[in-house]
């Protein structure tokens, strides 16, 4: 053990003992500020994530990670089929980086009661699409196997729809749709409810099979709303989206146009909200660290205040200031390094009771789930911890030069 720490740690453990020294109260705030400021950034990051986490995971889920789409309408303004037959979708599965391909088809309807209606997107599914997301949302029911060679008369509501119509899983109910010479009508049976808590889904789709719904726009079994693509690399989303769009462009052989939209585009207003909260804790980030940096100077400071009698004795002993700076400059690293780990175990148990039993409540109408998420990456925690430290040693180093400054004649008699 080198001279300097074993002096630093004697001082560090004075100041932890009982006793009537001045600046105990001093030292103990310093370390507590490193404690709460520790603990606030884990936590104000490991939130950040799990917001960007959950709502991304929503979006994603119900429109994937990137959209092929007609861009061309009839006289009546409905969006024409694209063909997606056999041959687009090897070719867009032949793209390195695309996961799953999936199509679907949509029909806006109307699903009626005897006392309420409500109008719909119809949104129709074959054997091919990944219903995972759909799953896990369901708050009742089951979620049918669709197929897009038989209809099964079944569809799969949301809770908000559900409880505006005043039905639920098991109930039968009938749907109407425009047709070119008349309404059309179809009675279902409502298999499941799910609950996304995003209300552009929530209010605005019916899940059912892709066969009925290409019947009701009489469209044939190659037709489509379009492609959605999921991606083994979300980073990757926005170079994978310009390769489909070279790859996936102009018109099909019956002159539909169609055009290729990763979900940042398509759902921008969710992912711009996701990055004002990245400036968000970044601005957490730094004022934490500007407190504790302000917490440990100042705690530097009073200690070498009250021990400036010792500095001057060392001074006459013959140590160095270099010696003496490195003395104290040990004696904050005790400081920082027990708030640190004071700081990471509440902060980190913290999060885990979140994680676990969704202490804190959230209104989903406004925030898009009802607690507040939780997500960990521990690449992060360990970069906020290394920069701590390095301000922290920074802010070590500048103070300590203030023990340069005076004569050993004058801090020996220091009162």
């Amino acid at each position: 053990m080198s001279f300097e720490f074993f002096i630093a740690r004697r001082i560090f453990a004075d100041h932890a003992a009982d006793g009537e020294r001045f600046s105990r109260p001093a030292v103990r705030i310093a370390m507590f500020g490193v404690a709460v400021g520790m603990a606030v950034m884990l936590i104000s990051l490991a939130v950040v994530l799990g917001f960007k986490r959950e709502v991304s995971s929503k979006v994603m889920g119900f429109g994937s990670h990137i959209q092929m789409v007609s861009l061309t309408q009839n006289q009546r303004y409905e969006i024409l089929p694209v063909l997606t037959n056999d041959t687009l979708l090897h070719a867009v599965k032949g793209v390195q980086g695309i996961r799953h391909v999936q199509r679907f088809a949509n029909k806006l309807g109307i699903l009626k009661t005897d006392n309420d209606f409500c109008g719909l997107n119809f949104k129709g599914i074959g054997e091919d699409y990944d219903t995972e997301f759909l799953k896990n949302c369901l708050v009742e029911g089951e979620m049918p196997q669709f197929s897009s060679e038989k209809a099964s008369n079944q569809i799969v509501i949301s809770r908000k729809v559900a409880s505006d119509l005043g039905v639920k899983s098991g109930d039968r109910i009938f749907a109407y749709f425009m047709g070119e010479e008349e309404m059309r009508a179809r009675r279902l049976t409502i298999a499941g409810v799910f609950e996304t808590h995003m209300n552009d889904y929530d209010e605005n789709y019916v899940i059912t099979d892709i066969y009925t719904v290409r019947r009701l726009n009489g469209w044939e079994k190659e037709e489509s709303s379009g492609l959605e693509m999921t991606v083994h690399d979300f980073e990757k989303v926005d170079e994978l989206t310009r390769q489909l769009q070279l790859l996936c462009h102009g018109t099909d052989r019956n002159g539909v146009t169609y055009g290729v939209f990763s979900i940042k585009a398509i759902a921008e207003h969710t992912f711009a909200w996701l990055a004002v909260l990245d400036m968000n804790v970044m601005m957490i980030l730094g004022l934490m660290m500007l407190v504790s940096a302000f917490t440990v100077a100042s705690g530097l400071l009073i200690i070498m205040l009250e021990r400036i009698n010792m500095i001057g004795t060392l001074k006459v002993l013959g140590t160095t200031n270099e010696t003496i700076r490195k003395i104290f400059s040990n004696f904050s690293i005790l400081l920082v390094g027990r708030g640190l780990l004071w700081g990471n175990a509440a902060g980190l148990l913290l999060c885990w009771l979140q994680q676990e039993f969704s202490l804190v409540k959230l209104d989903a109408e406004v925030y898009y789930i009802d607690s507040v998420p939780i997500a960990f990456d521990c690449l992060l925690i360990l970069a906020v911890n290394i920069v701590t430290v390095l301000v922290a040693a920074l802010v070590i180093w500048g103070s300590s030069h203030l023990i340069s400054l005076g004569k050993p004649s004058d801090t020996i008699r220091f009162e």
